[in-house]
């Protein structure tokens, strides 16, 4: 900035070892080793917004593109609503899912796919 300010970078989405992890080995099941994970934010569910998910060969000319083990596509609008987000993979006594922690979503629904955001 002019001034000499310092402003910190917008925070981006994350996605943790064991997720991306997770990606390559559904991926490789599937027959698809060079496929990633489409994270994106849908109108819908019973709180406003919900999440999905899902194997894509490749990303669109637009997506913000994470590597490591595997790679994870994420679109612009979605970004909006996942900034500062993290992508994990949960193993619980109820089964293994895809979670993730968004600072933005101030409520939830029980089934832990649905938000809003305040």
């Amino acid at each position: 900035m002019p001034d000499g300010t310092v402003t910190a970078p917008t925070p981006v989405f994350d996605v943790t070892p064991r997720a991306f992890a997770q990606v390559a080995e559904i991926a490789a099941r599937e027959g698809r080793p060079q496929a990633g994970l489409r994270v994106a934010v849908l109108a819908g569910g019973c709180s406003g917004f919900q999440y999905s998910f899902g194997l894509e060969d490749a990303p669109a000319e637009d997506d913000l593109v994470l590597e490591g083990q595997s790679r994870v596509f994420v679109d612009p609008v979605s970004l909006d609503l996942l900034a500062g987000a993290q992508l994990d993979w949960k193993e619980e006594l109820i089964g293994a899912h895809f979670a993730i922690r968004n600072p933005q979503a101030v409520s939830g629904c029980g089934c832990g796919t649905s938000f809003s955001i305040g």
